[in-house]
């Protein structure tokens, strides 16, 4: 953001000042549960409020005792489990078929370009709620429903859109004569994908495949519709220990999930960066 100008006026400061005030304020509003959980998750006692000791920074006040009751629990060592089996396994098709779409939608002459685009992504505009009770009447007269199998396939179905438009947005910039370059060299269209296109667009495609993972991980409505007790994930869980028993566990669950986005946002960003270098280089 452009730093004041020493030649503004009164007003021009007042409005430089109260819009950088207003723009803290909204981000203090958002993130203000998480700054509160994080704490309230080394809490000693079984609280979800700060006790007096906390409040006055003693050492027995702090405790990790909520983050050992989940490796000592068998339901949330289960649905990490679980978690990670179905966000990988929904990430490599999304990201597979995501990029597949996305290299097919961006050639000028596909046909109905926009309405395929528009279906893509339809699982991001339909209320979430909407498609979890369509797949769950879909997959139950198909035998999926409370399997492994049903649910990487509607955790595919949210991810993909993801997958689709970041490796779309890096695609818009990627030079087609390289394509032509590479067939006039002998080079085959599975070669020429894996030693030229892949590469260049891999930032993007990682960042999709990121999203995807991320869907996946955090995903809670589909996971009640059609996941059983054995494909329990952990938001399907911390919805399970809510209504069930109510436990600072879910606290220490909760940081450990801001950690993993906060180090996948990271990674992503990071890509982003690595991708505008990539386009700065490449020739116009």
């Amino acid at each position: 953001m452009a730093a004041l100008p020493s030649y503004a006026g009164p007003l021009e400061r007042f409005w430089y000042y109260a819009f950088r005030f207003l723009c803290g304020s909204i981000f203090l509003f958002l993130i203000a549960p998480i700054i509160v959980m994080i704490p309230l998750s080394f809490n000693a006692e079984p609280y979800f409020t700060f006790t007096p000791e906390m409040l006055a920074f003693k050492s027995e006040a702090f405790s990790l005792r909520w983050y050992q009751d989940i490796l000592d629990n068998e339901q949330w060592l289960h649905s990490m489990k679980n978690s990670f089996i179905v966000g990988i396994a929904a990430t490599f098709l999304a990201t597979s078929l995501g990029t597949i779409a996305a290299l097919g939608l961006s050639r000028g002459d596909m046909p109905y370009r926009t309405l395929i685009m528009g279906l893509l992504l339809s699982p991001m505009i339909v209320p979430l709620i909407i498609t979890a009770a369509g797949l769950f009447f879909f997959y139950s007269s198909l035998g999926l429903a409370q399997t492994y199998t049903g649910l990487i396939l509607a955790h595919t179905a949210l991810g993909t859109p993801f997958v689709v438009i970041t490796v779309t947005a890096t695609l818009s910039g990627f030079d087609r004569n390289l394509i032509r370059a590479s067939s006039s060299l002998g080079a085959s269209p599975q070669r020429t994908f894996f030693k030229v296109i892949l590469p260049l667009i891999s930032p993007g495609v990682i960042s999709g495949g990121l999203f995807a993972f991320v869907t996946s991980f955090d995903e809670v409505v589909v996971a009640l519709f059609l996941a059983g007790f054995e494909q329990r994930t952990v938001p399907r869980q911390m919805w399970a220990g809510i209504r069930e028993q109510i436990s600072p566990t879910i606290l220490a669950v909760a940081t450990i999930l801001v950690g993993v986005s906060i180090l996948l946002l990271a990674t992503m960003e990071i890509l982003r960066r690595r991708s505008e270098r990539l386009r700065g280089l490449s020739p116009n």
